[in-house]
């Protein structure tokens, strides 16, 4: 390592392979390995759910009894963990699971059936403190403290009240990551007694939040540094209308706050080299996507028209903006264009896009699947991407359409503003087409805004051409 290395700890609920909730398990791997490209010494903690232990089921024992220290549980709370290590990527990064069957052998991750599990305040309190106690028992002394989201967002707080004083823990500071701020981690006052910490903490400019315990306010508070997942995400929370209440503690700790990307994996996302295309292509050699898209349109049984193809590939749910789509279907339908839809989630949703495709047959196909092969050629066979979200603390789907060369049509809000930059038809400056207000007809004007530049193919190609050669790579968040 250099002399400017790190030593870094990540605290996350999730990590892919491993286990994967959403989004936060692919920044949890991706983050890592490119840090430990660049050099420093990054080890993850986890916990040792079943679903773990299925796929890494040969993780070396490390300890069998490691003690939770420096605080008093609840005496219904287990006091210690067994320690498990296995390793991840090239750079063969240490994963250090927390090996607590009462709070991790189940079948969920956060719970089951639609609901939580009641005891979450305890399962993730004890995994914060098994996080500092793992860096005892493998005598690693991390620089940094990064944590991620409310599940490790007691990590800071202890590390604040508990462990600050602690000469091992001297030279560690925290930094407090916000992948989405609408999840914070509320119990009741009592959590605040069962999990060791000092009950005065339990106050207006502390811990409660409306009568209960804020894990996340708890972060946000006592985290040396804040960061969330884009620029524009970051002044956005600072505001009534994304702070989810917590705005005011943001507008406080504004100058500890920044808003850093998360990357894009380029050797997953890579047109040059995709598996699941049936030709490969980049911005030099751009013949490839013509034959993607005319076998993609084979595949969804939409006719051959020398029309522009839109996709959408997104979880079927209202704040990725679909009810603006709702709104103006007809009128897309007889604009010079076809469209796709690929994801699942809300059933309504799901019917009302199922009827627009066999309403339209020549002009619309939905798919509702799990298909990762699918995406990608979806991604890769489209020339325009439709991003019109209520809002985006990140996204990658705009990262992933300017790799693939289709061009973003999205709501400039949240990770979204700060990737789209509006293309001027006058200088042709820009990677694609945004718009600000919330609302249908600002959508449809963006779409026709794309279509007539679509018309012009040389223009098209500048602007195909313009998001390709960006750098989305984690690499650059990493840094």
């Amino acid at each position: 390592m250099g002399d400017a290395a790190l030593k870094i700890l990540i605290l996350s609920a999730e990590v892919a392979p491993f286990v994967r909730g959403g989004s936060l398990a692919e920044a949890a791997r991706e983050l890592p390995t490119a840090l430990a490209a660049q050099g420093h010494d990054v080890r993850l903690v986890m916990p040792y759910y079943r679903a773990v232990a299925q796929q890494a089921g040969s993780a070396e024992l490390v300890a069998p009894a490691v003690p939770i220290e420096g605080v008093r549980l609840a005496d219904d709370m287990p006091g210690a963990f067994a320690l498990r290590r296995a390793s991840m990527g090239p750079s063969r990064i240490p994963v250090y699971f927390i090996d607590q069957p009462a709070y991790y052998d189940r079948d969920g991750i956060y719970g089951e059936g639609g609901g939580d599990y009641a005891d979450n305040g305890d399962r993730f309190a004890f995994l914060a403190l098994a996080a500092f106690a793992t860096c005892r028992a493998v005598g690693f002394r991390p620089h940094v403290l990064h944590a991620n989201d409310w599940h490790a967002g007691f990590a800071p707080i202890y590390l604040r009240h508990v462990f600050g004083s602690d000469a091992f823990f001297a030279r560690t500071g925290s930094l407090f990551t916000v992948h989405n701020l609408a999840y914070q981690g509320l119990f009741p006052e009592a959590q605040l007694r069962r999990t060791g910490l000092p009950e005065g903490l339990f106050t207006s400019e502390g811990l409660e939040f409306y009568g209960q315990f804020n894990t996340l306010k708890g972060a946000l508070l006592f985290s040396d540094r804040l960061n969330t997942l884009s620029a524009r995400y970051a002044e956005e929370i600072r505001g009534p209308e994304y702070g989810c209440g917590l705005d005011g503690v943001l507008r406080e700790r504004r100058c500890e706050l920044t808003g850093i990307p998360s990357g894009l994996n380029t050797e997953e996302w890579n047109p040059a080299a995709d598996p699941h295309l049936p030709a490969s292509y980049d911005a030099d050699h751009p013949q490839g996507k013509a034959e993607v898209k005319r076998r993609l349109r084979e595949d969804l049984g939409l006719p051959p028209d020398d029309v522009p193809l839109a996709a959408m590939v997104t979880r079927l749910d209202p704040v990725k903006g679909l009810g603006l789509v709702e709104e103006i279907a007809d009128y897309l339908m007889h604009l010079d264009m076809q469209f796709v839809l690929m994801g699942q989630g809300d059933p309504r949703i799901q019917e009302v896009f199922q009827r627009l495709a066999e309403t339209y047959p020549e002009r619309a196909a939905v798919r509702f699947v799990h298909d990762p092969g699918l995406a990608h050629r979806v991604v890769a066979g489209a020339d325009i991407f439709i991003t019109p979200s209520r809002f985006e603390p990140s996204g990658r789907n705009q990262f992933i359409a300017l790799r693939y060369g289709t061009v973003p049509v999205v709501r400039s809000v949240g990770g979204l503003a700060d990737a789209v930059r509006d293309y001027d038809s006058r200088s042709g400056a820009g990677n694609g087409f945004s718009f600000s207000e919330y609302n249908s007809m600002a959508l449809f004007n963006a779409l026709q805004r794309a279509l007539e530049v679509y018309r012009d193919r040389e223009a098209w190609d500048r602007l195909r051409r313009a998001g390709m050669s960006e750098d989305h790579s984690w690499a650059v968040s990493a840094r």
